[in-house]
């Protein structure tokens, strides 16, 4: 018995055995390599790679050579290919390794990319067809090399490739919320993935597998520690571990970064201030950049939250933001390392509108930062809701490189159990327009640099990660990290393209099931906005967990922790009014952008309840009058889960027992929350409105009494 015949014999068995098709814990992520059934195809890539050469021989090139040899066997059901070198089918090189007449055949093409871009190009050369892999470095070869697999993973063709591509963005990191502890703040899918008492002399697998699956998407970045950080972090005890993580990291085109506490000079360098402008503590980090990159050379830089819910900063000391990150941008500039200074700030004593601080504190200070200073901007101004305007600090800060904070895990969005495409979430705000430079000018052109021309470049996505065996504690969640990186690749994918590639890459090529499925997630983003928080409500979880929701909340101890912050229900009707009348944050945005959300009539009514206090009889463009709104809105979201809940029944005969259970069982929980959000929300909101449901609206099971009742103290995230 060959090995093909072999290997499908033991795929039939398997799929006889659990009654479906083979199980699958979804660990191997959106690297399956599923073997290509359609014979066809299949026989088309065996014929064009049956040869197949890798020149150099650096630590990327070897990975890069066992990540396609490991792709195209399990693919192609193939364990060995020929090696003519230049003559092969196949070529993967770095330029500086291609051959004469290669590097003369790919000069324009060459031309084109940066130092982490790469060519796909199949051309005939002596009467051959020839397909190559190239880049100007072997990282951007390995990028090539992903791509390749990716095309086959999506039964894409490959007879005619010509694919030129570079990322848009230069620093592409995920930011891990992890503590020393192995707690993640905001983490769902289990404890942190680093090991910290086995490293470093212990290397996980799973470091390895973390690595390929953020190459394979254009990650390059990964800040390892929480932005509320111990200083612990930076003692030699715990850089030798970094060092570790960046060791293994380093092939993969993976550097390392450090949330860095402004405070560590006092907790671990016995100096009695932190003041940036101190000279010691000038000394101090000096000294400690120069002893981190001795041991990490390619060390990425610090990630700095400071002066921000508590955390120390350079306000305590009676400096501004500019002074704390310049004294760090200093340090590193010798390096070419960078500080990414999170613009996340907000106080109890601007009584106010906590919308309007970050923009209020930062957006004065432009043109003062250091080059190597990249400002980290959420990209909401209030904290990551399932829907918010775009942060105005986009576009603001011509003289400043601003960097999106998209949060991948779902902290405000059902955390792990509710199946929700982010994608979507984050299409949406690149593509809002700031028309600070004219119509066109993009949120997406601010950060990839081509708004104001800056050079540093950047974006970062709060990991949804942990050491469950799936990764992220639910599979269909895997496309939010994969969305991420693409999406950090090239800003202007869209949110389908990106859902198509991963359903393919993951589940099945098969129609069939892609198409409704990619609805399916396509949908789901705006069913969470609308069993949570439709036509511009916010905020208004749970406090603490964020587990759920919770409107009602109003005792603690500052005012804008309070969900009645946000809603400001009363009599009168509900929502924030953001506009002159009120805190007037529609200011900070240019002039086209705040008349057409100043004005009522203007305001799209997606963030109708963000920018305006709204009468409870008011009428919307579908001529309900706004409680009806609210209350079909929420019904709407629930139905929607329900749908999401049948496409996914049908998909039972394309997808493995335990993946297919796994989701099943998630939808089964996210349709009761959906429920209870709207009937807890709903009679919450009617003690103001006084109005009975809308006709189509189902009763609440339970009183509102019951649902304040609740209550999480074990809750994820507390």
């Amino acid at each position: 018995m060959n090995r093909l015949i072999l290997r499908q014999f033991l795929l039939l068995t398997l799929c006889f055995v659990s009654g479906n098709v083979f199980s699958n814990n979804g660990y191997k992520l959106w690297l399956q390599y599923n073997f290509v059934e359609d014979s066809k195809l299949r026989e088309e890539y065996k014929v064009g790679l049956n040869s197949i050469f890798f020149a150099g021989n650096s630590e990327t090139v070897k990975v890069a050579s066992k990540e396609l040899m490991l792709g195209l066997s399990e693919m192609l059901g193939e364990e060995n290919f020929k090696n003519n070198k230049w003559n092969s089918q196949l070529v993967c090189a770095s330029e500086a390794f291609l051959n004469h007449e290669l590097k003369k055949l790919l000069k324009s093409e060459l031309e084109e990319i940066n130092d982490e871009g790469f060519v796909l190009k199949t051309f005939m050369v002596h009467g051959k067809q020839k397909t190559v892999i190239t880049g100007k470095t072997d990282i951007g070869t390995m990028y090539g090399v992903y791509h390749f697999l990716r095309l086959l993973q999506t039964h894409q063709s490959i007879k005619q490739l010509n694919v030129i591509e570079s990322p848009k963005i230069k620093v592409r990191v995920l930011n891990h919320w992890d503590n020393l502890d192995r707690t993640v703040e905001r983490g769902y899918a289990g404890f942190s993935i680093w090991d910290w008492h086995r490293l470093p002399d212990y290397i996980d697998q799973r470091y390895i597998d973390y690595a390929r699956a953020n190459a394979s998407v254009g990650i390059n970045g990964v800040v390892l520690n929480n932005v509320n950080a111990n200083a612990l972090i930076l003692t030699p005890f715990y850089l030798e571990k970094v060092k570790a993580l960046a060791d293994v990291f380093r092939p993969y085109g993976i550097k390392v970064y450090l949330t860095a506490r402004f405070s560590a000079p006092i907790e671990i360098g016995d100096l009695k201030t932190a003041d940036p402008l101190d000279k010691n503590v000038i000394q101090w980090w000096n000294k400690k950049t120069e002893e981190i990159y001795k041991m990490i050379p390619d060390f990425g830089g610090y990630l700095v939250k400071a002066n921000s819910e508590g955390q120390p900063g350079p306000q305590n000391y009676g400096r501004n933001h500019v002074d704390g990150a310049n004294m760090l941008a200093d340090a590193l500039a010798t390096f070419k390392g960078i500080v990414m200074w999170r613009a996340f700030v907000y106080s109890e004593h601007d009584v106010t509108d906590r919308a309007k601080q970050a923009y209020s504190e930062f957006v004065p200070y432009d043109g003062q930062f250091k080059k190597n200073v990249v400002v980290q901007v959420k990209n909401g101004a209030i904290d990551f809701q399932p829907r918010e305007p775009f942060h105005p600090m986009f576009g603001a800060m011509p003289k400043t490189p601003l960097m999106m904070e998209f949060q991948i895990t779902q902290e405000y969005l059902g955390q792990s159990t509710h199946t929700v495409f982010l994608p979507k979430l984050f299409e949406e705000v690149l593509h809002e327009d700031t028309y600070v430079n004219g119509k066109g000018s993009i949120v997406a052109k601010d950060v990839d640099g081509s708004l104001h021309g800056d050079k540093l470049t950047g974006i970062a996505g709060v990991s949804n990660i942990g050491n469950d065996i799936n990764w992220t504690g639910n599979v269909m969640l895997q496309a939010n990290w994969y969305g991420y990186g693409r999406l950090a690749w090239n800003p202007y994918l869209s949110s389908g393209e990106i859902a198509d590639e991963w359903l393919r890459s993951t589940f099945s090529n098969d129609k069939k099931f892609v198409e409704p499925v990619k609805e399916m997630l396509l949908d789901s983003r705006e069913a969470v906005v609308n069993y949570m928080t439709p036509l511009g409500l916010h905020h208004i979880m749970a406090t603490g967990h964020h587990y759920g929701p919770g409107p009602w909340v109003s005792n603690l101890s500052r005012p804008e922790w309070n969900p009645v912050y946000y809603h400001k229900a009363d009599e009168n009707g509900v929502g924030f009014d953001r506009t002159k009348t009120g805190s007037n944050a529609v200011a900070q945005y240019a002039p086209e952008v705040a008349k057409m959300y100043g004005d009522i009539k203007t305001c799209p009514e997606e963030y109708l309840l963000w920018f305006h206090h709204v009468s409870w009889d008011y009428k919307l463009k579908d001529g309900n009058v706004l409680w009806d709104g609210i209350a079909l809105k929420y019904q709407e979201g629930v139905e929607e889960v329900k749908s999401m809940k049948k496409t996914w029944q049908k998909m039972k005969p394309y997808v493995d027992d335990e993946r297919f259970k796994e989701v099943n069982m998630f939808l089964d929980i996210q349709l009761k929350e959906a429920k209870w959000w709207r009937d807890s929300c709903l009679l919450y909101f009617q003690q103001y409105s006084k109005k009975e449901l809308p006709v189509g609206v189902d009763k609440p099971e339970h009183t509102l009494e019951y649902y304040k009742s609740l209550k999480f103290p074990f809750a994820p995230g507390n």
